[in-house]
């Protein structure tokens, strides 16, 4: 009889969740104005809305934050993250951050004027607000196979080369950079094959231009380079990471994300000038260089966290946990963007509720619904997160609408992605009787869906 895979990790310590009624949920979703990042933790049976900062930490992260050194200046912990980030991607200059969108803020404020054009494989939501709040421009220049959810090809986060190459050709005097996203999360959790960052450089190369990797994900995209290039299947984690940092000038890092911990992030580069740029602006927003945004205790769960998450028995555990709610979704024929992703599930809310118009945000009513149906928090990656055009001040409507339901790392089991695909499956099951979405009553002028305010039109 074949061993079935199991995790590798054992449960030390949980924390109690709580059910809910139908009529509780409906009386939370008025409150919250339908934006389920309005509720409480407490009124949230199983939690997706993201996998940032909400994975559960191991012992030897729990034991170095005791041994953190709180120093102001100077401190032990900084040292020992800054050799930890050094040895896995070659980057010798090391500047801590609060978390990953602080590290655009002080990176972007250095590298990003008014009129800049930053090209890259559909920034997310934080880049991209950075860039557009400095009145510069993101372009997307994601391979046109992302937008099919239904394709099966390996690395749907790629940069189009072609595309890349056209936007330099004909504004490099206002590109400051090249940014590109491991794994690509508004394409679905896809990763970028190394075969394409080579792409990537030669084309930068060719116009003069630094790369910039939005790192949140970068260990999860190295397993993928991993099973899915030829190339790197007898290649550890870590020697992945080495090879697709060492196509980079420059990093910002979510920690939250692929470092293991519930608050951090950082800059990274090799190069001094982007260093000595970056920290005049992170000592007056976030703090000296060697604690930026973070404790010491922090830093030094972060340190063990990024060494634990770049082998590939932690990665292989997190995605095949993915891949199994993904199974459980292909049983009920419910369509997600495919393959899988590393993260989360993108399910294509476009053919879900395909009686709902795009004027009414149909991946944000599919949000509502499995709140609804189960108390399970979702979050809509689609027509609310594009945001307005800014100079139209249009919705854009051009990419994916999706209902994405992260996966926290080492936090649920699969009994709770069993509940998910039910509940799921019940809103599948009488889709076509929900023909009308949500308007909004308010919204901010970036970053919307954060705070957005709706009502329900059916």
């Amino acid at each position: 009889m074949e061993i079935p895979f199991a995790e590798s990790w054992k449960i030390k310590m949980v924390e109690p969740i709580k059910k809910s009624t139908r009529e509780q949920r409906e009386q939370w979703l008025k409150e919250a104005k339908y934006n389920v990042f309005m509720l409480r933790s407490e009124q949230v049976y199983i939690d997706c809305i993201t996998d940032s900062g909400t994975g559960a930490m191991s012992d030897r992260q729990w034991a170095a934050m005791m041994t953190g050194d709180e120093a102001y200046a100077g401190a032990r912990s900084f040292y020992e993250l800054k050799d930890t980030i050094t040895r896995i991607t070659g980057f010798e200059y090391v500047l801590p951050t609060h978390q990953g969108r602080a590290a655009e803020n002080v990176l972007f404020s250095h590298l990003v004027k008014a009129g800049d054009i930053v090209p890259g494989n559909s920034h997310f939501d934080t880049t991209k607000g950075h860039i557009e709040s400095r009145k510069a421009f993101a372009v997307d220049c994601t391979v046109d196979e992302a937008k099919n959810t239904q394709l099966e090809v390996p690395f749907k986060g790629n940069v189009d080369l072609n595309k890349l190459d056209a936007c330099l050709a004909e504004n490099a005097d206002k590109v400051p950079f090249i940014i590109v996203t491991i794994t690509n999360n508004t394409a679905g959790g896809q990763p970028v094959s190394m075969e394409n960052l080579r792409g990537v450089r030669k084309v930068a190369d060719k116009y003069g231009k630094r790369v910039i990797f939005d790192s949140a994900r970068f260990a999860e995209n190295a397993y993928f380079i991993k099973m899915r290039e030829p190339e790197f299947k007898d290649a550890t984690i870590k020697e992945i990471c080495r090879e697709m940092f060492a196509l980079a000038d420059a990093m910002t890092m979510s920690s939250k994300k692929d470092g293991l911990v519930n608050m951090g992030g950082f800059i990274a580069t090799r190069w001094e000038d982007i260093y000595e740029g970056a920290k005049k602006f992170l000592i007056p927003f976030e703090g000296f260089l060697t604690y930026g945004g973070m404790n010491g205790r922090d830093m030094a769960a972060l340190a063990v966290g990024l060494d634990e998450n770049t082998e590939f028995d932690m990665l292989e555990t997190r995605i095949k946990q993915v891949e199994y709610l993904a199974k459980k979704l292909d049983e009920y024929g419910i369509p997600y963007q495919r393959p899988v992703g590393g993260h989360a599930l993108f399910i294509d809310a476009d053919k879900v509720l395909d009686q709902v118009p795009k004027e009414e945000f149909p991946a944000q009513m599919l949000t509502i619904e499995l709140y609804r149906e189960a108390g399970i928090r979702g979050c809509e990656i689609g027509y609310l997160l594009a945001d307005r055009d800014p100079i139209t001040r249009e919705n854009r409507f051009g990419g994916n609408d999706f209902l994405r339901l992260c996966i926290c790392r080492r936090t649920y089991t699969n009994n709770h992605m069993d509940v998910i695909a039910a509940a799921l499956k019940n809103v599948y099951d009488r889709r076509h009787e929900i023909k009308r979405g949500v308007k909004i009553v308010w919204e901010a002028e970036l970053m919307r869906h954060f705070t957005v305010q709706l009502e329900p039109l059916g």
